[in-house]
C-alpha cells in the first residue's frame, strides 16, 4: 500500500501525543485524532485536525496510524476492536514500555496481519519538533524508511534494528543515563546545601561546566572498569568513592541521595576482585 504521508490517524491526546499531532499538523499532515477521554482536540481541531468519534474512525481516514498512549494495556484495549481496520496497514507504536511489552504486542499484531513498527521518544513535549528531539524505531526496516519522513517533523528518526524491542531497550537504556545524571547533580547539589555552601554559585560555576568536560567520557566509556589508564584503576576510584560516600553522609544528607555512589563502588569492587 502506498502512504500519503500526509494522512495520519493519531491515537492518544496526553501531554505527548498533542504535542506530536500539533507538531504534525504544523508540518503539513493531514491528521485525524482520537482521545480516550473526549474534550482534548480542541486546539488540534482549531488548527485543521479532524476529531474521530471511535479508533476505527481515525484508522478508517488515516494510511499510517500512530499511538500515543499510557501504557502498553491501554494500547492493547484501544486495538483489539479495530485490528481488522489495522490488518494490512502500518502502526507505529510510541508508547512507552517494557522491550517485553514491544516484542509480546510485535507478535500479537503479526498474527492479525498488521506491520508493525515500535518507536521511543527521546524528547519531552517543549523539545519535540527541534533538533533537541529524535524517535528511536525498530522492526522491519522497509517499513521504517517508508515511515521516517512521514513523522520526521516530530524529531530526527534513527532504526535501531528489527528487533520490536530494541525502540524501548534503546530508549530505557539512554532514559537510565538521563536519570543517573540526574540523581548525581541532585546529591551533588544536596551536599553543598547541607554544608552551607552556596548552591547556586556551585550549580553555575563548578557542577555545569564540570559535568559538560566529562559528558563525552561517560558517553564514549561508560564500563569505566575495563580498559582505563592504569593510573585511573578500579582501585583508585574505590578510593575515591568511599571518600565521596563518607562526605555524604557526615553532611547528613539522605542515604537514598547517594545510591548512584554505592552502585558504582559495588562496581568498582567487583572490578577489583575480578583483577
Amino acid at each position: 500500500m502506498d502512504m500519503k504521508p500526509e494522512r495520519i490517524a493519531f491515537l492518544g491526546l496526553g501531554a505527548m501525543g498533542r504535542t506530536l499531532a500539533r507538531t504534525l499538523l504544523e508540518a503539513g499532515r493531514e491528521v485525524t485524532v482520537w482521545n480516550r477521554t473526549p474534550g482534548k482536540a480542541g486546539d488540534l481541531v482549531a488548527r485543521g485536525a479532524r476529531e474521530a468519534s471511535d479508533p476505527g474512525e481515525a484508522i478508517d481516514a488515516g494510511d499510517l496510524t500512530v499511538a500515543c498512549l499510557l501504557d502498553d494495556a491501554s494500547v492493547r484495549e484501544t486495538l483489539a476492536p479495530v485490528l481488522r481496520e489495522l490488518s494490512g496497514g502500518p502502526l507505529v507504536n510510541l508508547t512507552s514500555g517494557s522491550v517485553r511489552q514491544a516484542r509480546e504486542l510485535a507478535r500479537w499484531l503479526d498474527g492479525h496481519g498488521v506491520r508493525f513498527l515500535a518507536g521511543g521518544i527521546l524528547a519531552v513535549p517543549q523539545t519535540v519538533g527541534t533538533e533537541a528531539a529524535s524517535v528511536l524505531y525498530s522492526g522491519p526496516r522497509d517499513l521504517f524508511d517508508r515511515v521516517a519522513p512521514v513523522l520526521s517533523p516530530v524529531g530526527r528518526p534513527h532504526w535501531v534494528g528489527e528487533d520490536p524491542g530494541f525502540a524501548s531497550l534503546y530508549d530505557m537504556a539512554a532514559l537510565s543515563g538521563m536519570y543517573g545524571m540526574s540523581a548525581g547533580a541532585d546529591h551533588a547539589v544536596a551536599l553543598v546545601h547541607a554544608e552551607g555552601g552556596d548552591v547556586e554559585a556551585f550549580k553555575r560555576d563548578v557542577l555545569r561546566p564540570w559535568m559538560e568536560r566529562m559528558l563525552p567520557i561517560i558517553a564514549g566509556e561508560a564500563d569505566v572498569s575495563v580498559s582505563v589508564p592504569e593510573e585511573y584503576n578500579a582501585a583508585m576510584q574505590a578510593t575515591g568513592l568511599e571518600n565521596m560516600i563518607s562526605t555524604s553522609e557526615e553532611a547528613g544528607v539522605p542515604a537514598e541521595l547517594s545510591g548512584h555512589l554505592r552502585a558504582s563502588l559495588w562496581r568498582m569492587r567487583r572490578a577489583i576482585a575480578a583483577g
